[in-house]
């Protein structure tokens, strides 16, 4: 397995989908493989992809550790499902606020009705970037569509803040990241060196973008706050280990951080009535990220700057890839690291194996 899925990333790197990527994988008994590729950027003599590079995982935040933390405080009766989002923010005040909950934000079934992305609001203030979310009208009335934005989870993590009155980037270590042995899983890169930090892009309002969070609008704001929707910076290892974790139902190393209940409902689609696949917190069942293997309870979740995560508890194997393909430009749209994500999935997944 390990030799295609090499064979699958010299390939795209060639195909200058990514200057360099990382996978790996591992099964329910804790047996595992990762595989590097490439380099840090294009160039002939550029700092060589190591199996523990750090990368920016982007939105992979949004479920590790935002959507994960929040379903241990539900566990723990500190959260409901069933919360307003106001109780808890009631500087949130917009057309249908009072009938956003919880749900929703973990379900990406609300949406505020932005005139442009929010990263291209990078240059307010952060209270000000902070104050069009809050102001800024609903799209539709919550729950009835899917769509999914970088606005729920920036909500679920101010929520988690408030409640336990720690920040995101302390309840992420003290929860999960500190116990799982995640020791290059952080939300300050910049205690590591430059040189185990791959870069993510070269744009024109902060040159080379690397160490700091790739995300304009998160970037903005974590002057202010932890973000919940992006800013984890991780490896291959370090995720496996988690996953592992998911494997597990729930349980590490005699440890467990969720129930199986709970670990159910994270596979079980919580938007069937709208005809989408999403459960408590990540996507399920996405062919088009997730290769021929996809199925109804097989989840996961993707990163802009080319990562991708998928579990299949089934099969009892999971994987990770991470990348930069936003390196030195981001491209125009996601199709190319798509097929490398299914390719990769498809090579792990058709794995007969059970464990």
């Amino acid at each position: 397995m390990n030799e295609q899925i090499q064979k699958r990333l010299v390939e795209a790197k060639e195909s200058h989908i990514f200057p360099g990527a990382v996978v790996g994988w591992v099964k329910r008994d804790g047996t595992r493989g990762v595989v590097s590729c490439g380099r840090f950027t294009y160039d002939q003599d550029a700092v060589p992809i190591q199996s523990d590079s750090i990368f920016d995982v982007a939105s992979l935040t949004k479920a590790i550790p935002t959507g994960s933390l929040a379903l241990q405080l539900i566990e723990e009766g500190m959260l409901s499902l069933q919360d307003q989002v106001v109780k808890y923010i009631p500087e949130f005040n917009n057309s249908y606020c009072e009938q956003v909950l919880v749900k929703h934000l973990l379900t990406y079934s609300m949406l505020l009705d932005l005139k442009r992305p929010l990263s291209s609001y990078k240059d307010l203030l952060p209270e000000e970037l902070l104050n069009v979310i809050m102001t800024t009208d609903l799209a539709y009335i919550p729950g009835t569509k899917f769509h999914y934005s970088n606005t729920p989870a920036l909500l679920l993590g101010i929520i988690l803040e408030r409640i336990t009155g720690k920040t995101l980037d302390v309840l992420a270590d003290e929860r999960f990241f500190l116990s799982l042995g995640m020791s290059r899983t952080t939300f300050h890169p910049n205690k590591f060196s430059k040189e185990e930090i791959v870069p993510t892009e070269i744009d024109d309002w902060r040159g080379e973008v690397r160490g700091v969070v790739h995300d304009e609008a998160s970037y903005t704001l974590q002057k202010k706050m932890m973000p919940g929707c992006a800013g984890l910076f991780s490896t291959v290892p370090d995720l496996l280990i988690f996953m592992e974790m998911m494997l597990n139902e729930g349980s590490y190393k005699g440890k467990q951080y969720f129930s199986k209940e709970m670990m159910n409902a994270v596979q079980t689609n919580q938007l069937s009535i709208l005809d989408e696949s999403m459960g408590l917190g990540w996507e399920l069942n996405q062919p088009r990220f997730m290769g021929t293997c996809a199925n109804e309870h097989m989840f996961g979740k993707t990163g802009f700057t080319g990562c991708v995560i998928l579990c299949d508890q089934e099969k009892g194997i999971a994987c990770v890839m991470l990348s930069n393909r936003t390196y030195p430009k981001r491209p125009p749209d996601g199709t190319d690291i798509n097929q490398v994500r299914c390719d990769i999935a498809d090579i792990v997944f058709k794995q007969t194996l059970i464990v």
